[in-house]
């Protein structure tokens, strides 16, 4: 047996540097998908969401209720962006999502302080996602001692060792057990449906272009539009038989409820589903070979499972995050199908996510169609 020889392998060692430069869109992959993880994880994922979007229903205009909604701004969990007028409007705000939290002051709530006669606020969470609700929920316990301990002065002021001044009662809405499957659960339907769709997609039209089955394509009459409706048929029904199981499963094994929304939920799916499909269309005409067609689907799964609010809590990243999470259909997929099994969201109360999706849908297709006559040509 010969020796081993330096120069030989130094030989094949530049050669594949040389193929690893030449593969652009790998070596971006190699450094892009770590760059990206960390700055993800370092800066946009936060297990103790902050300003939470809170609305107020005061009854009360006395200065006691002013300060305890002092005290909830102080507290960092809670942002009043809503000042609601009845219980019917803070009703609609929580159930449409615009909302985290919706608080009640009730009209006798300072003649019951005065009195020292057990006066209680109304909390009510949103707890559809257990993990965005579970930290300003326990920050609840410390505003009644904090809230009035600069006003109760003189003859009302408390005794040493009594009780609180008020009571806050928090009501856990969609979720009262706090249990996670029913928020994890769900949201695996828009998960699971992009990791598969997009990439199915992606290796099946690129494996052609491989085998070079394409070209029997290329010399027909058939126009771009055609095509990728030809061929995206068949992953269609993927999907809906995909929906269905996870659905099916999600009620009889994990009792996740189905509160109604069939009208929001099936739409979402069918525009979800096109638009995946046409995502992982548009991938394969940009892609020279299936390992880069992979390797750009993982590109965009990633983002998509860590922005979405499917592993944690979408209100609490920063801004700039929150910006890219609602540009991916997975977000609104996510809010769609929370909505309508959680909540029975119909169509109206969905519709801005609706709208989100079919957006993506005409854009992604119109480019994927402009794509795919670039490479006719």
């Amino acid at each position: 047996m010969s020796r081993l020889s330096p120069s030989r392998i130094l030989a094949v060692l530049q050669k594949e540097f040389i193929q690893l430069l030449r593969d652009r869109l790998t070596y971006a992959m190699m450094l892009g998908i770590p760059i990206i993880q960390l700055l993800l994880f370092g800066y946009a994922i936060n297990s103790d969401p902050k300003r939470l979007p809170t609305a107020v229903l005061v009854q009360d205009q006395g200065k006691f209720s002013r300060s305890v909604v002092g005290a909830l701004e102080r507290s960092e969990y809670f942002s009043i962006d809503h000042v609601a007028r009845t219980p019917a409007e803070m009703d609609e705000l929580i159930e449409r999502g615009a909302i985290q939290f919706a608080i009640t002051i009730p009209g006798d709530f300072t003649r019951r302080v005065v009195r020292q006669d057990q006066p209680q606020i109304l909390v009510e969470a949103d707890a559809s996602d257990p993990a965005a609700t579970g930290p300003a929920v326990s920050a609840l316990a410390a505003i009644p001692s904090e809230a009035l301990k600069h006003d109760l002065e003189g003859a009302i002021a408390p005794n040493s060792g009594s009780r609180q001044p008020f009571e806050v009662v928090v009501q856990r809405r969609y979720n009262p057990e706090g249990i996670t499957s029913y928020n994890i659960v769900p949201g695996l339907l828009g998960i699971v449906l992009t990791m598969t769709l997009v990439m199915m997609t992606a290796l099946g039209v690129t494996r052609e272009f491989e085998r070079g089955t394409m070209e029997t394509l290329l010399a027909t009459p058939l126009r771009p539009l055609e095509v990728m409706i030809g061929k995206l048929t068949p992953y269609v029904m993927v999907g809906i038989i995909q929906a269905t199981v996870i659905i099916t499963v999600a009620r009889l094994l994990f009792g996740v409820p189905m509160a109604g929304g069939w009208g929001a939920l099936i739409l979402g799916l069918f525009l979800f589903i096109i638009g995946s499909l046409a995502l992982g269309f548009l991938v394969s005409t940009l892609a020279r070979n299936q390992l880069q067609a992979m390797q750009m689907s993982v590109f965009y799964f990633l983002p998509s499972i860590l922005l979405s609010g499917f592993l944690f809590p979408f209100r609490g990243m920063p801004d700039w995050a929150q910006w890219l999470g609602s540009i991916l259909p997975v977000t609104h997929m996510l809010r769609v199908v929370r909505g309508a099994m959680l909540k029975g969201v119909g169509i109206a109360e969905a519709l801005p996510s609706l709208g989100a999706l079919a957006l993506f849908v005409l854009i992604v297709a119109g480019i994927a169609v402009k794509q795919y006559r670039t490479t006719l040509d």
